[in-house]
């Protein structure tokens, strides 16, 4: 940028040459002209002399006082200063160090001050900052050029002066006359007239001055003085006169002062004689302003323990620690004689010494209460979040580090820790068991749950109806007893939210501090001091351990003592909560998590539940099993129990600690072995007693699928799929077998409960197929029959009434039963056999051939129950029929049927109509049996007769056992035929050969009155005849 532009740019106050748009600041800028004569009245003479050029607002005049120099600015209190807004490079750099500011990123628009640092005309101007900025990366050379450069423009900005001088010198003589005659006049007040110049003197001195230097007036005259000066003045003016007789003038006035001053003296002096002691309370402001930092440590602190910021009270500690140190190194130096204490030192020393008595007195409270809080804090509380509470006992910790404490933090809250966990796990578990035998008394002090509602709940998992699981396999009682049994458990031994889980978080904080993991996280206080409480004695990491054992032990024995044990005769621990152990406890160890005061177990103190009765029932040995409770719900606990319990015994055994005893791992396996060992004989209990219910669960009721049977072997097919499931989880514990170090707790199940298992299966097997035997073959009475009703208030009332639905005949029972019981042959129990074997890995081969046979003999005897009454009534009517007198025919060619044929065939109708509408499958077997007892009937009969047959009456035995046997032909047996061939030798050994000889001829007649008499009656025994399949 050259001269002329720069000039321009200062000239208008502006920082482009081309503008594109008017400066905002000119609008905010002062009056122009134009609007200062509207607002004062001027002369019309000056009118002409407004600038009318467009560029007024921006050009200044030199007359204009507002604009001193071009490109000035104001400050903000509206002063004009001689600072531009921008300037070119001194150093002949680039034409503006705004500009250059801006690109480095430093803002100079938006800060004046910031700004002036950086610009030479600036009485604020920094050289080094300047340099540091603008020229950063200047090198030698070019800090050299510009040197010269600066150089030369001051020696021009020298010449221009020069030439200023020399062109304003007349004026400058001017003015230093006029001023040298003044000073004359005032010093030469009341002197002696001096001798009368002449004329040319004046000219002379006139001449003489005009090229002289200075120009002090010898002769005294002053050109403006009047012409009278050679008269004396009077003598009172000498006392004014400047000189050293009138001591300069104020000789007039010193009497009157003095005068004026002892007066004030005597009149004011008191007052003003606090002087020194403002000047003392000054000092003492000055002193309390420069220790404003000592008065002001003991609020911050209190301040910092109010708000609980930590990290503040230690800074604020540290500053109160060097303040006492500063004040006792001040005293100590007093003390060796080395130099006198100044009384701002003592001032000090005293203000200093009562900061850090409160400083102290204040820390001592907060230790006291840190310790009080250090022993309730717990390490993961459940409900916390992450970064919160969860990390209080290390900032605590650390806080005690910081300010220095002879005890050590660390092990006094571990201590604290073990304490209070070995206290809330002893009272935790003993409400929990009280809690369990009140609702267990209560359920056990009721009556026993009705039929209808106890075998209702057994039909749960094979009910297509949708209901809520735990809702569906028991009472709501027992159900709540089982939630209440697994959440105390899941309280003790969940690695999540359990005691368990804080155990094992205890150990990993402790084995964290003991192997110095925590170090780098652990306060060192003042120089130092704590570093000796950042690692634990040997003798504490072996009292650690040892707490750790006796706390895992404390949880072994609890959970083995509530299975192995009896249910307690002693609940007054519900009323009476044992007090804590030790000072420190706190009251979350004794009540929690029972803080609140459940409904369920309130009761009169002096009534309390009485103990169970003895009943003789198998669950009366168990604390934990519900009374009354069937196996389903026992499976679908006591499966999450022991998964529960094995999943703590592995994640016991993994800890460091103790996967190096086998102690513990011996007592762990006892834990796992036993409970399993007492849930499953309290659950085969149950499943026996289920068992020998499930008979009412037959109401008759046909199957969806398959109309031939009831619904009864679906319900027991699901029950015992159930089962066997739940025992398979129970036994080996699958949920935790991939868990880590699960083999180290978990073992296989023993052979003795493997038996057990076998032989209860079995006999579940047993018991439901005889009871349905039993049940099927009751008289359709209702006396037997009866619906069963319940008024006890305790069981759902929904679940009461009939047990067996509506009421069949025998005959209907019978079928439907022995319809069953063929698909329990076939189907189901091969299918729980082949369950058993897989879930168990035991193979059922004795087992199924006792199965197999006492179904086939339950299958016999069901079958001669049904069929045998049938059996009996056609053998009546066949030997009724031959052996009376009317039998033998009175014609010698008889073409007709006798009488007992049809009754019998009639009465197989109706056995084929009865069978089919109820078990289709059961008919070939039924009917081939009756056909055989027809025809051994039949043998009986024939042989039952004593005299011989006649031709005629060997035609009519022909005639009536052929027209059976044509009848039911597509039910003849390979026995049928036999005993049918047995009938025509009997009857050939009771005739002659004549006889013989001329049935043989009548043989094709025979045959012709057959087909009559089948033609003839095809509609009544239409049933018999084989339909036939499409095609």
């Amino acid at each position: 940028m050259t001269a002329d532009q720069h000039t321009l740019l200062n000239h208008y106050n502006i920082t482009d040459l081309y503008p594109t748009a008017w400066p905002a600041e000119k609008d905010e800028s002062d009056l122009s002209e134009d609007e200062q004569s509207k607002s004062k009245p001027q002369p019309k003479r000056l009118a002409h002399q407004r600038s009318n050029s467009r560029y007024s607002v921006l050009a200044r005049s030199t007359s204009d006082r507002r604009s001193l120099v071009p490109g000035s600015e104001k400050t903000s209190d509206g002063v004009e200063n001689l600072v531009q807004k921008d300037e070119p490079d001194p150093l002949g750099g680039p034409d503006s160090v705004v500009r250059i500011l801006k690109y480095k990123g430093i803002p100079v628009e938006e800060d004046q001050r910031l700004r002036n640092r950086f610009l030479l005309s600036s009485t604020t101007f920094a050289p080094t900052l300047y340099l540091s900025q603008v020229h950063s990366d200047a090198s030698t050379e070019s800090l050299v050029k510009g040197l010269e450069f600066l150089s030369r423009s001051i020696d021009q900005k020298s010449a221009s002066l020069k030439v200023l001088v020399e062109s304003n010198f007349e004026r400058f003589v001017r003015a230093k006359t006029t001023i040298d005659n003044v000073y004359a006049e005032m010093r030469n007040q009341g002197a002696e007239a001096p001798l009368p110049q002449r004329t040319r003197t004046h000219s002379r001195s006139r001449i003489t001055s005009k090229g002289s230097v200075h120009f002090r007036n010898t002769s005294g005259q002053a050109p403006f003085s009047p012409r009278g000066v050679d008269k004396p003045l009077p003598s009172d003016k000498k006392k004014h006169a400047l000189s050293k007789e009138s001591e300069y003038g104020v000789q007039g006035i010193k009497g009157p002062l003095s005068e004026v001053a002892v007066k004030a003296e005597e009149i004011w002096g008191p007052a003003l004689g606090g002087r020194e002691r403002e000047e003392s309370l000054r000092s003492a402001m000055a002193l309390i302003e420069k220790s404003s930092g000592i008065f002001g440590v003991d609020a911050a602190i209190a301040s910092c323990i109010r708000r609980k910021d930590y990290d503040s009270l230690v800074r604020e500690y540290k500053r109160a620690r060097q303040y006492a140190e500063d004040a006792r190194a001040i005293a100590n130096g007093a003390s060796g004689g080395r130099h006198p204490l100044a009384d701002p030192e003592l001032y000090q020393i005293v203000i200093t010494g009562r900061m850090w008595s409160g400083v102290e007195t204040q820390i001592d409270d907060f230790k006291r209460d840190t310790w009080r809080k250090l022993t309730n804090v717990e390490a993961s509380p459940p409900s916390s979040t992450a970064g919160s509470a969860a990390d209080e006992y290390m900032a605590l910790i650390n806080v005690l580090l910081e300010l220095g404490v002879e005890d050590n933090p660390i092990w006094f809250w571990l201590l604290s820790r073990y304490d209070h966990l070995k206290n809330k796990m002893t009272a935790s578990f003993e409400r929990s068991r009280v809690e369990i035998e009140i609702l267990r008394r209560r359920l056990a002090n009721a009556d026993p749950p009705p039929t209808a509602a106890a075998v209702a709940h057994l039909k749960g998992p094979g009910n297509s109806i949708s209901h809520e699981k735990t809702q569906a396999i028991d009472s709501p009682m027992i159900i709540e007893l089982w939630d209440l049994v697994y959440g105390s458990m899941n309280n003790l031994l969940a690695p999540s939210g359990g005691l368990l889980g804080e155990v094992v978080e205890f150990w990993k904080k402790a084995q964290a501090f003991i192997d110095g993991s925590m170090k780098a996280t652990l306060a060192v206080g003042v120089d130092g001091q704590s570093r000796k409480h950042h690692r634990l004695s040997s003798e504490g990491v072996r009292e650690l351990q040892k707490g750790v054992f006796e706390l895992i032990e404390m949880l072994r024995g609890s959970v083995f003592s509530f299975f192995a044990d009896p249910p307690i005769e002693d609940v007054s621990m519900l009323y009476s909560p044992l007090p804590p152990t030790t000072p420190n406890t706190p009251k979350s160890a004794i009540f929690a998590p029972y803080a609140h005061q459940d409904s369920r177990f309130r009761f009169d103190v002096s009534n309390p539940p009485p103990p169970s009765p003895k009943r003789g029932e198998a669950w009366e040995d168990f604390a934990f099993w519900p009374p009354y409770a069937n196996t389903l719900s026992g499976v679908h606990y006591i499966e999450q129990i022991l998964s529960l319990v094995g999943a703590a015994a592995a994640e016991i055994v993994g800890l460091p600690a103790v996967s190096s005893s086998s102690t513990i791992q011996r007592s762990l396996r006892t834990l796992v072995a036993g409970t399993r060992e007492r849930c499953s004989k309290a659950l085969i209990a149950a499943w026996i007693r289920d068992a020998e219910m499930f008979h009412h669960l037959e109401n008759w009721e046909r199957a969806g699928d398959r109309h031939d049977m009831t619904k009864m072997p679906a319900y027991f097919l699901a029950f015992e799929n159930t089962v066997l499931s739940g025992l398979q989880k129970i036994i080996y514990i699958p949920d935790v077998a991939n868990k880590a170090n699960a083999s180290d707790v978990v073992t296989a199940p023993s052979t003795d409960l493997l038996k057990d298992v076998r032989r209860h299966f079995e006999k579940t097997l047993y018991t439901v197929l005889s009871d349905m035997v039993r049940y099927s073959e009751m008289a359709a009475s209702h006396k037997n029959l009866q619906p069963i009703e319940t008024s006890v208030s305790i069981w759902p009332q929904t679940l009461a009434g009939t047990v067996n639905g509506t009421l069949e005949s025998r005959e209907t029972r019978l079928l439907l039963t022995m319809s069953n019981m063929q698909f329990f042959r076939t189907d189901l129990a091969p299918q729980l056999v082949a369950q058993f074997e897989t879930n168990f890995s035991h193979k059922l081969t004795d087992e199924t051939k006792s199965i197999k046979q006492a179904l086939s003999q339950i299958e016999e005897k069901l079958f001669k129950s049904y069929a045998g009454p049938f059996a009996r009534d056609l053998a009546s009517l066949i030997h009724n029929g031959i052996t009376s007198p009317a039998w033998v025919p009175t014609t010698d060619r008889p073409t007709e049927l006798r009488t007992y044929v049809y009754e019998s065939l009639l009465l197989l109708v109706y056995i084929h109509t009865k069978v089919t509408t109820t078990a289709p499958p059961l008919l070939p077997s039924i009917v081939s049996y009756l056909f055989e007892q027809i025809v051994l009937a039949f043998l009986s009969a024939f042989r039952a007769r004593t005299e011989r047959y006649t031709l005629a009456a060997l035609m009519q035995a022909t005639l009536d056992v052929e027209f059976v046997a044509s009848i039911l032909s597509q039910f003849t047996t390979a026995k049928a035929s036999e005993l049918q061939s047995q009938v025509y030798q009997e009857l050939d050994q009771r005739t002659d050969n004549s006889a013989r000889m001329r049935l043989q001829n009548e043989l094709p007649e025979m045959r012709a009155i057959l087909k009559k008499l089948r033609d003839g009656t095809r509609g009544e025994f239409m049933c018999f005849k084989k339909q036939r399949t499409a095609k």
